[in-house]
């Protein structure tokens, strides 16, 4: 049922506001939804300043009329996707670097800013953003916030959470809030800042963000390990971490994902299970590298090699770091059904791929798995003919199997990607009823009209409604 959007007129200029079909189209889903899906949004809306993003909010709420945010629609579980329609409030006019304060390590940002300006911003103070994921280039950091995202160096540096010190965010009715402190700790009132970041744009509206920043080590160095068997290679990964190696990036690609990868850069890797290193630190990082491969051998590595230079290393990752657009456009009858992102307790990573690859192989189907294996993330996908019913029902089924099981280890169905509307029929297996009951308790205090990206994270209510208070 459309929305009456026309309010929208006296709240922002008309060059903030988009009725236009191609626009509409263009804010109906995002990487993670398929075109069946999608939903065209009433109206999209291009704030420039927390007083729109207020006013917006504000007027919305009182014409009942849903809002979801979108930053760069890079999300893989259809998170910024409008379900209920409404109001797209597109973010990414608000894209600017506020501040860098390199004396305290810290950087003030608009949500609209994509993690490669922010990085660029910090370096030229000889610091960075340290948890920038894989996407940081095409994503902003309203969006990773809003997913509480993570990337490759998370083993050694943590996730967009951990780098977070103070939010500026709208609430569902306009009011505007400050959460968490320009501190580096803080024990004041309840840590709304926690609770907002992962939270998906549905109990805010980020506006602005303090973020923490690191120093560029002085030594950075890559590598790759190649392993005869994949069995091997994620044990030598679990052992590595377990021993304590100071390794700041330890990633997974298995003998499928290096043979796709291939087919799309162009590169020679070999079809073998490998894991790609990196390694931070100011001093001493060749002792590490040393650690490092005397744990690999020990897990009969046949191959363990580090890039001459930054510019080897650039082109040594490559590979890894377009698996999500390789996937896409590998076989043209065979297409990705999901997007996996479970994350297991690192003593249960070898095993967690074993049970994907043994589905895989009872089921003759294509599962490559890859991903950021030094904190036990794992992501991977069915590979499914989309004409063949049963094969999308199989590959569907085996997707569920491997979170199932992935979340019975004590892990997640999703480490990075957020749940959107892709995995909310796991939220209560993982966590249980009376968890997520409680979760939609404080989505019932903060957004209690259901403003704020609808439909997203929780399987509707126990009775089956919208999580929402009912109006008088």
């Amino acid at each position: 049922m459309p929305h009456d959007c026309s309010f929208l007129s006296a709240v922002l200029p008309d060059s903030q506001v988009s009725v236009g079909d191609s626009v509409r189209a263009s804010h109906a889903g995002d990487w993670g939804t398929r075109d069946d899906q999608k939903v065209t949004p009433d109206a999209v809306v291009f704030p420039e300043s927390t007083e729109d993003v207020s006013a917006v909010l504000e007027a919305a709420t009182a014409h009942d009329v849903p809002v979801t945010p979108y930053a760069a629609g890079t999300s893989l579980e259809g998170n910024a996707t409008p379900a209920f329609a409404g109001i797209s409030m597109d973010m990414t006019r608000m894209n600017a670097v506020l501040d860098v304060r390199p004396d305290d390590f810290q950087i003030d940002v608009e949500p609209g800013v994509f993690g490669g300006k922010v990085d660029e911003s910090a370096a030229k103070h000889g610091l960075f953003f340290p948890p920038l994921p894989s996407s940081g280039e095409i994503s902003t950091i309203g969006g990773m916030i809003a997913n509480d995202a993570s990337g490759m160096k998370t083993v050694k540096y943590g996730e967009v959470a951990d780098w977070v010190l103070e939010l500026e965010a709208v609430l569902a009715d306009g009011t505007v809030i400050t959460a968490g402190s320009k501190a580096v700790k803080t024990s004041s009132g309840y840590n709304l800042k926690d609770l907002i970041i992962g939270s998906e744009g549905t109990l805010a509206v980020v506006t602005r963000a303090t973020l923490r920043l690191a120093g560029i080590p002085e030594q950075i160095r890559g590598g790759r390990a190649i392993f005869e068997n994949l069995e091997d290679a994620t044990s030598a990964i679990a052992d590595t971490i377990r021993s304590g190696v100071d390794v700041a990036t330890i990633e997974l690609m298995d003998a499928e994902s290096a043979m796709i990868a291939n087919a799309y850069t162009g590169s020679s890797l070999p079809d073998a299970p490998m894991v790609f290193l990196e390694f931070h630190a100011n001093h001493g990082i060749e002792r590490e590298i040393n650690f490092c491969k005397s744990i690999f051998e020990s897990h009969d590595v046949t191959r363990f090699e580090m890039a001459a230079d930054e510019a080897e290393m650039a082109k040594l990752w490559e590979a890894r770091k377009d698996m999500a657009f390789a996937l896409q456009s590998w076989d043209e009858n065979l297409t990705p059904n999901k997007s996996g992102d479970i994350t297991v307790p690192i003593s249960k990573y070898p095993e967690i791929i074993a049970f994907a690859k043994g589905l895989a192989a009872e089921h003759d189907l294509l599962v490559p798995c890859f991903g950021h294996a030094g904190d036990g993330n794992v992501h991977y996908s069915v590979m499914v003919d989309v004409s063949d019913d049963q094969e999308v029902e199989l590959g569907d089924r085996i997707y569920s199997d491997v979170v199932k099981r992935a979340i019975e280890m004590g892990g997640t169905a999703t480490g990075e990607h957020g749940i959107g509307w892709g995995k909310r029929e796991y939220l209560e297996f993982e966590h249980g009823a009376g968890t997520v009951e409680a979760m939609r308790a404080v989505k019932r205090a903060l957004d209690p009209t259901d403003t704020l990206n609808p439909g997203k994270i929780f399987p509707e209510t126990a009775e089956g409604k919208r999580v929402r208070l009912e109006r008088n």
